[in-house]
C-alpha cells in the first residue's frame, strides 16, 4: 500500500512537470511564433508625437495651447528628479533592474490577487505600459498580454531605460487631454515641469493607474488618497525624508478647477493667434507643434486680467448681491457631506478667480463656506451684511442663504479676505499698448473667456462717450483755441439740421451749468456744453478729419454736433492707438500682437516687428498739439473727472473718463510716455449700468490696478514742451496774460495772447 502510495506521488509530480514543461514549451513556441511578427519599433525610435500650437508672452510664458491632444515633450534629464523618483514609485520601482517584465512583481501581484480572491493588482512595467500605448489595444485577453509581454522585452532590447522612460513621460495620458507629464503640469498646476513640489510631483504619478478616477479636478478625494499613497512609497524607497514625506502631505495643492490651466489667463489674446494660425497654415497648426511668440507680458498680462477682476466685482457690490446659484442637501455624516460638496462643485468652473463653494453654516456675523479643494473659509460680518436680503426668511424659495445654497467667493489679493460674489451679466475689457511702437502689452477680452469668447478689444463697437472729446479739443487747437480760451457752460438748444434727427437740448452729466470758463477747466470738468461749443468753434467736417488721423473709422464719424459728446462708435483698440498718438508726441503707431512664429524645433518661420516712432512711424498731428493735450488730460487726473488716479503717485498721468448716455458705457483712457491703457465696461446688448456708473467709478480702478503694476520701477517721465510752444501767466478766467499771480498755460507761440497771428485776445467768451 505505502509502494502504491509513493508511485502515485511520482506520477503526480511527474506530470506537473510534465504539464510545466509543456506549457513551457507551448509559451515558447508562441512567443517564436509571435515574436516575429511584432511591430516594428520605428515608431519609438523616431518619435514624433502630435504636438499643439503653442502661444507664448514675448517673455516666454505659455498662454494657450491648441490641438488634438495637449502634449509638451520633454527630455528625461529634463524632467524633475523627483518626479521621476515619483513616477518609479508608483509604477515601478524595479525599472532600471528588470529586462521588461517585472517577475517580483509578477509574483506579488498574483499573491495579492490570490489572497483578496479577485483582480485588486496588477503587474505592468512601464515598458509594458510604453508597448501598450504605442502599439496594442486595451482588450483583455491572454494573448494581448503575450504580445504586451514579449513586446516589452523587444523595447528592451532596442532602447535604453533612459529613452523608454522618455517615451512614458511624453506619450501616456493623465487625463483632461493632457498626454505626458509636461501637459498635465501645466493644465493641473498652472506651472511648467520644472517647478512641481514633491507633493504635486506625487499627484501626477498617481494619475497613469487610472487618468479619470484620479483626476484632482473631477475626484479630488480620490486623487488625495492616491497621493498618499504614492508619497507613502517614496518614503519608504528612500526617494524622499520623513520630513519631506510630513510637508508633502501638509501642502494644498493649487489644483486648476478652471478651463484656464496655464500661468497667465490671456485666452482672448491666444485666440486671435490661433485664428490668425489657421488662415495662414491651416489645419497642420493642431498637430505640429509651431510656436507662437506674442508681444503680451506676462506681468502686465495678469495686472490687466486682475483688475478686469477687481472692476467685475466692485460693481457686483455696488448693484448689491444676487443670491445663490443653486443648492444641494448636505448629509449629516461628515464624509458623506464632503462627497456632496465635491460632487455640487464638479461641473461648476472657476470664472476669473471667483470660486464656487458650498454654504455649510450661516451664524449672525459669518458665513461658513467650502471649497472644492477640501478648504473651509469663513466670511465676515460684512458680508453677511452684503447678503442680508438673502438671509432674511423671507427671501424667496431657491434664493435664501442657508446651508447647502451654492456661492461664488473672491480674493482679490494673496492675503485678502475672502468675499461673497457671484458671476456678472456686465462685461469688462481692457488693453494696454506701448506707444513707442504700437505693441500690445496686455489684452484683456472680456470677464471670462469660457463664459464669453466675444472679444471685446476687437469686436465691440460702442459709443466713447466723453473719452472721445479730447480729439474735438485737439482739432479746436489746429484752428487756434487755445487751453485760455474761455467758454461759457450755459444751456444751449441746437437745431435738427445740427443734430440728424430732431431738436435737441443737450446737458451736462450733473444736470448744472458754471458759465464762463477756460477750455483747461472745462476737459478737466468734462463739461459736454462746453465740448459742442468747442466742435462748433473747430468745424463739424474739419473735426472728422482730424479725428481719422489717429486712426478712427471716418465712416463711423457723424456729421453732426452730437460728435463732441462721442456718440460715434470705437473699439477698446481704436481707442488705445488714437490715444498713442497723444502720448508719443504725436506719430500714428500700428497696432500688433505677434513677435514671431516657429517650428517645433525653435527655428523661425516668420518675424513681426512694430515701426518704432524714432524709425519712421509716420506723424500725424503737431507735437505742440500733443503736449498741450497731454497738459490738459493731466489736469484731468489732478483735478477733474479722474482724481483716484492720483493714488499711482504719479506726475506723468495724463487721461480721459468717458460716460454714455444713461450709463450703458464706461470708459477710461489713460496713458504716461511708456503705456497706453484702456478699460471699458458694458453690457453686450447694451442697458444701462444703473444710476452713478461712471468712467472714472467704474472703469478707472480697471485702469489704476493694471498701471500700478505695469509702471513699476519706471521713472516719471514728465513731458517737455517741444520748439513752438510758449508758457505764459494768464488769468484764468479771462484768457488774458497777466504779470501779477495768475496760472502758467501752454500756447501755441503763433496764438499767444497778444500775438499778431492770434485769432482772438484776451478774453473770448464762445457761446450762443
Amino acid at each position: 500500500m505505502q509502494q502504491l502510495m509513493t508511485r502515485w506521488w511520482h506520477y503526480l509530480v511527474a506530470g506537473l512537470i510534465g504539464l510545466a514543461v509543456g506549457g513551457l514549451a507551448l509559451g515558447l513556441l508562441s512567443a517564436a511564433m509571435i515574436y516575429p511578427t511584432l511591430p516594428s519599433l520605428e515608431a519609438l525610435k523616431d518619435y514624433r508625437p502630435k504636438m499643439p500650437l503653442r502661444i507664448y508672452t514675448e517673455d516666454g510664458t505659455l498662454i494657450g495651447e491648441f490641438g488634438e491632444e495637449r502634449r509638451a515633450v520633454v527630455r528625461t534629464q529634463e524632467a524633475p528628479v523627483i518626479l521621476r523618483q515619483a513616477i518609479l514609485a508608483a509604477e515601478d520601482e524595479r525599472f532600471y533592474s528588470h529586462g521588461g517584465i517585472d517577475t517580483l512583481g509578477v509574483l506579488r501581484a498574483a499573491l495579492s490577487n490570490l489572497s483578496s480572491g479577485g483582480v485588486r493588482e496588477g503587474a505592468s512595467t512601464i515598458t509594458m505600459q510604453v508597448a501598450r500605448n504605442f502599439f496594442l489595444t486595451s482588450e483583455r485577453s491572454f494573448r494581448r498580454k503575450i504580445n504586451e509581454a514579449l513586446l516589452a522585452i523587444k523595447i528592451e532590447h532596442q532602447l535604453s531605460k533612459d529613452e523608454i522612460l522618455e517615451l512614458y513621460l511624453n506619450h501616456i495620458f493623465l487625463g483632461q487631454r493632457a498626454y505626458g507629464f509636461a501637459a498635465a503640469s501645466q493644465i493641473y498646476f498652472g506651472k511648467p515641469l520644472a517647478q512641481i513640489t514633491v507633493a504635486e510631483a506625487a499627484m501626477l504619478a498617481g494619475l497613469p493607474k487610472a487618468p479619470s478616477a484620479y483626476n484632482p479636478v473631477v475626484n479630488p478625494s480620490r486623487a488625495r488618497a492616491r497621493q498618499l499613497y504614492v508619497l507613502g512609497r517614496m518614503r519608504s524607497l528612500g526617494y524622499i525624508t520623513e520630513a519631506q514625506h510630513e510637508e508633502a502631505r501638509a501642502q494644498r495643492l493649487g489644483v486648476r478647477y478652471s478651463p484656464q490651466a496655464f500661468e497667465v489667463a490671456a485666452d482672448h489674446a491666444a485666440e486671435m493667434v490661433r485664428q490668425y494660425m489657421f488662415q495662414r497654415y491651416g489645419e497642420q497648426i493642431y498637430v505640429s507643434g509651431m510656436k507662437v511668440y506674442t508681444t503680451l507680458q506676462a506681468r502686465e498680462q495678469r495686472a490687466a486680467v486682475a483688475g478686469v477682476r477687481l472692476g467685475i466685482v466692485e460693481f457686483n457690490r455696488r448693484r448689491g448681491y444676487a443670491g445663490p446659484e443653486g443648492e444641494v442637501r448636505l448629509p449629516e455624516d461628515p464624509k458623506e457631506r464632503a462627497k456632496a460638496v465635491e460632487e455640487a462643485l464638479a461641473d461648476r468652473a472657476e470664472s476669473n478667480g471667483l470660486v464656487p463653494a458650498v454654504v455649510l453654516a450661516v451664524e449672525k456675523d459669518a458665513i461658513r463656506a467650502r471649497l472644492r479643494n477640501g478648504d473651509e473659509i469663513e466670511l465676515g460680518a460684512s458680508e453677511t451684511k452684503f447678503a442680508a436680503r438673502f438671509l432674511s426668511s423671507k427671501a424667496p424659495k431657491g434664493k435664501r442663504l442657508a446651508p447647502g445654497s451654492i456661492i461664488r467667493v473672491v480674493r482679490l489679493a494673496p492675503g485678502q479676505p475672502w468675499q461673497l460674489t457671484y458671476l456678472p451679466e456686465v462685461e469688462a475689457a481692457f488693453v494696454a499698448l506701448s506707444p513707442q511702437d504700437g505693441s500690445i502689452r496686455a489684452l484683456v477680452g472680456g470677464f471670462d473667456f469660457s463664459r464669453n469668447q466675444y472679444n471685446h478689444v476687437i469686436q465691440a463697437w460702442r459709443q466713447p462717450g466723453s473719452s472721445f472729446k479730447p480729439f474735438v479739443y485737439s482739432a479746436a487747437l489746429e484752428k487756434g483755441v487755445t487751453p485760455a480760451t474761455v467758454f461759457d457752460d450755459a444751456p444751449l438748444t441746437v437745431d435738427p439740421s445740427e443734430t440728424g434727427d430732431r431738436l435737441w437740448e443737450p446737458k451736462n452729466y450733473d444736470g448744472t451749468t458754471e458759465g464762463p470758463m477756460p477750455l483747461r477747466t472745462a476737459l478737466a470738468k468734462s463739461k459736454n456744453l462746453v465740448s459742442i461749443r468747442v466742435l462748433q468753434a473747430a468745424g463739424i467736417d474739419f473735426v472728422r478729419q482730424h479725428a481719422a488721423g489717429f486712426g478712427f473709422d471716418a465712416n463711423r464719424l457723424p456729421p453732426y454736433l452730437t460728435l463732441a459728446l462721442g456718440v460715434n462708435e470705437t473699439t477698446p483698440l481704436q481707442m488705445a492707438t488714437a490715444y498713442a498718438v497723444f502720448a508719443n508726441g504725436g506719430y500714428q503707431v500700428k497696432p500688433y500682437f505677434l513677435l514671431r512664429v516657429t517650428d517645433k524645433d525653435g527655428r523661425v518661420l516668420e518675424d513681426y516687428r512694430g515701426v518704432p516712432v524714432q524709425q519712421g512711424a509716420p506723424r500725424v498731428l503737431d507735437p505742440r498739439n500733443a503736449f498741450i493735450m497731454t497738459s490738459l488730460m493731466q489736469d484731468v487726473i489732478r483735478r477733474g473727472t479722474a482724481t483716484p488716479a492720483l493714488r499711482l503717485g504719479r506726475g506723468d498721468l495724463a487721461g480721459k473718463t468717458g460716460t454714455t448716455n444713461d450709463q450703458r458705457d464706461a470708459w477710461f483712457a489713460g496713458f504716461n510716455p511708456h503705456r497706453v491703457g484702456v478699460a471699458w465696461v458694458g453690457y453686450d446688448q447694451p442697458r444701462s449700468l444703473g444710476s452713478g456708473e461712471t468712467g472714472g467709478g467704474t472703469a478707472l480702478p480697471i485702469w489704476v490696478r493694471y498701471m500700478s503694476e505695469a509702471l513699476q520701477g519706471v521713472p516719471d517721465a514728465g513731458y517737455p514742451p517741444p520748439e513752438g510752444v510758449l508758457a505764459m501767466k494768464v488769468d484764468p478766467k479771462t484768457g488774458m496774460s497777466t504779470a501779477d499771480g495768475g496760472v502758467t498755460e501752454y500756447f501755441y507761440e503763433e496764438f499767444a495772447p497778444g500775438h499778431v497771428e492770434a485769432p482772438s485776445q484776451g478774453f473770448t467768451l464762445f457761446g450762443d
